[in-house]
């Protein structure tokens, strides 16, 4: 269940990184200034987010 709750944490930070380089807050990288890239990490902060959200909801059964 842990597991679970790393990969959240590693999608969300993962996507603000890409959504920082994709809208050129951070520079430095190849991905700097490419708007696909904020796209992109948007959804990856999204499933992370997702992913925190059900590892938190009480267990049935």
């Amino acid at each position: 269940m842990w597991i679970r709750t790393v990969i959240g944490v590693i999608c969300c930070l993962v996507g603000a990184v890409w959504i920082a380089q994709g809208t050129n807050v951070m520079h430095g990288s190849g991905m700097s200034g490419h708007g696909g890239w904020a796209w992109l990490g948007a959804i990856v902060l999204l499933i992370g987010v997702a992913i925190l959200l059900r590892d938190r909801r009480p267990r049935r059964g």
